[in-house]
Parts: structure tokens; sequence; C-alpha cells
């Protein structure tokens, strides 16, 4: 193909060609090219012409380079931020790694002096011994369903006074409870002989029943949620056997509270087996039942040696029982896990 043809055949003028040159200057300019016979043939012509000296077509305006306008407000921002650093570098803090305040969902769960149960299960459960279900009464072993009807009463009784008595709560000695114990049951009345003066692993009260150091610890409210039934069959001799599977929950908070201090809910889960024995085979007291076995799951409810009471954490306090293992207390599918002789008493609440 020679000089000034286009591919189709076509040829271009001169004019054309000079046209083409003025044109291609500018975008050529980055990228020079070795020019052709003819454009520099046409190169000379036109530095010949005296209003198209060497100026006319070397003197151009080459296209402005875009500014990196990115980098300097990259760099500006940097600025800033050192800026805000020095003033407030506690601020920065909260808006790089987030803020651990109570979000407002959060809040609107947060228990209160008035609704100690706020966003807790246990807000939907029925109220004290309102919580523990009585099954129908029926004849069983050496008892007639009336006499089983009054033995399902005064066991919800025991309970009652066990772990719903405002005085027992308030750490008071748990008379009416006791009351209904067989005295001949040597075991339990070491136990409550000596629990209440020397708590210990072995002889703690709060195997039995539930308290609070008065001058520690105050419960919010008149309420205990309460959620459990009551079984029966025939045990041994004879005896009428009721089993008990209660969960307890206390609104707690210091005892030295104002008006809107921290509510902590300490939450017990108890089974107890009682034994009403024919008085003709086991030697009992009448109205009164033995005890075959009592267990006991808590969570919120303090770590560490007995000491008769329970011992809700509050603030910093807390932290300690996170390191415990992690259960819900709410959960009843499983079966009670804490035994007599049981020592770790620290369990992590998933819920509370």
């Amino acid at each position: 193909m020679g000089a000034g043809t286009e591919p189709d055949g076509s040829s271009r003028s001169d004019e054309e060609w000079e046209r083409f040159l003025r044109e291609s200057v500018a975008g050529a300019a980055d990228a020079p090219k070795e020019p052709s016979a003819r454009a520099r043939e046409v190169a000379k012509r036109l530095r010949a012409e005296p209003d198209r000296g060497p100026e006319g077509w070397r003197s151009y305006t080459p296209a402005r380079p875009k500014r990196r306008t990115g980098w300097y407000v990259v760099g500006l921002l940097a600025s800033l931020v050192l800026l805000v650093v020095a003033l407030a570098p506690g601020r920065v803090v909260d808006l790089f790694a987030g803020d651990d305040s109570e979000s407002p969902a959060e809040a609107a769960q947060r228990p209160t002096m008035d609704e100690p149960f706020r966003g807790s299960p246990a807000a939907g459960w029925a109220s004290g011994a309102a919580g523990i279900t009585v099954p129908k009464a029926g004849a069983v072993g050496w008892m007639s369903a009336a006499e089983v009807e009054r033995a399902l009463a005064r066991s919800r009784d025991f309970l009652v006074a066990s772990g719903l008595d405002r005085g027992v709560l308030r750490g008071e000695r748990p008379e009416k409870a006791i009351a209904l114990i067989n005295p001949q049951q040597k075991d339990v009345q070491e136990l409550l002989h000596t629990a209440f003066q020397t708590p210990s692993e072995k002889n703690d009260p709060l195997l039995l029943f539930s308290r609070f150091q008065p001058s520690r610890t105050r419960l919010v409210g008149d309420v205990v949620k309460t959620r459990g039934r009551l079984t029966y069959r025939e045990g041994e001799r004879g005896a009428l056997q009721v089993t008990a599977d209660v969960t307890f929950v206390y609104p707690v908070t210091r005892a030295d509270a104002g008006g809107d201090d921290e509510i902590v809910r300490t939450i017990v889960r108890r089974e107890l087996v009682l034994s009403w024995d024919d008085p003709d085979k086991v030697i009992t007291e009448p109205g009164t039942f033995s005890i075959v076995s009592h267990k006991y799951d808590m969570t919120n409810g303090g770590c560490g040696a007995p000491t008769g009471y329970f011992t809700p954490p509050f603030g910093t306090d807390r932290r300690a029982d996170e390191a415990g293992t992690e259960v819900d207390p709410y959960d009843r599918s499983a079966p009670v896990g804490r035994g007599e002789a049981s020592g770790d008493e620290c369990a992590r609440a998933t819920r509370s």
C-alpha cells in the first residue's frame, strides 16, 4: 500500500494529511512515533511556510495532567484523625472500636425496681405457690386418696416455707419448714443442728432453704417467680413418695441500693424427694416426712466457701462468676445436676 493511500484504495490529499497531523499531535505527544516519509515531507513544507513556522505545531499546550486529589484528601483526613486523637483519645477508641454501652433494645429489657422480671423468661411465670403444680390425689400404699391429698398439700407447704417465706429469705431460721421434717431422721437433724451455726459443704442450710444475708442483699418487690410441680408414687414399705422439682427466681439488689441500682436475679432449681412413711413400719411423727434426697442448681448466687446465704454478685464481682460453666437456668428439660456433696457452686447463666 503506497503512502497516502487508504485501506479501501482511496488517497488522501496533502491538505487532509496536514489536518490529520495537526489533530494527532496532541495525542502523540506522550508517546512519540517515528513519522512516515509522507509525514516528514508535509512537516518540511509546513516549516517552510512563514505563518506555519516550527512553533505552529510544536508549541501546542499539552493536556493538563489530572491532579491526584485522592492523595491530598487522604492526607487531610489523616491529619484530622491525628488531631482528634490528640484532643480526645478516648472518643477515638469509641468510634473505631465500637460503643460498649447498652443499645436501646438492651436498655428496654433491663430489670427495674418496678419491673424486676423484665427481660427474663420468668416474667411470664406464676408467682409464689401458684407456680407449683399439685396433681390430683389418689390412694397410694398405706394412704387413702384424702390422706394423699393432705400429704401433697403439706409437701407444697414445705416448699413455700423453705423457699418463699419472706422471713426465711431475709435470713431467719425456717421454723415452719423444719417442723414438717421427721425429727427421728438423724442425718437431716444433724444438718439442721450445725448448718445455721457453722455452715460447711456438707451441712449448708442452702441445701434445703433459700436465704439471703440482709446486711448485704435486699429482695426487690414482694414477688418470687416459680415454675415446677409435684409428682408421687408408692415408695419403700408402702410409703407415699413425693418428688418436687421447682425453680425459684429471686430478684435482688444491694442492701444499700438506691432507686435505680443494679438488679440481679438469683435462680435456684430444687429437686426434693420426700417420703411419707407408714408409722406402723417407720419411726416417725404424725404429719412429718423423711427426706430421701435433695439436689439443687443455682446461678447468680455466689461462689466460694459456704456462708449459709446466697451471695449474688454485683458490679465487678459478676466477672468472677463468668468463668463458670455456662448453663441456661430456665431450661427444665434436663435433670437437676447438683447433688448434696457437689462443690461446684459457680455457673454462668446464658439467660437471667
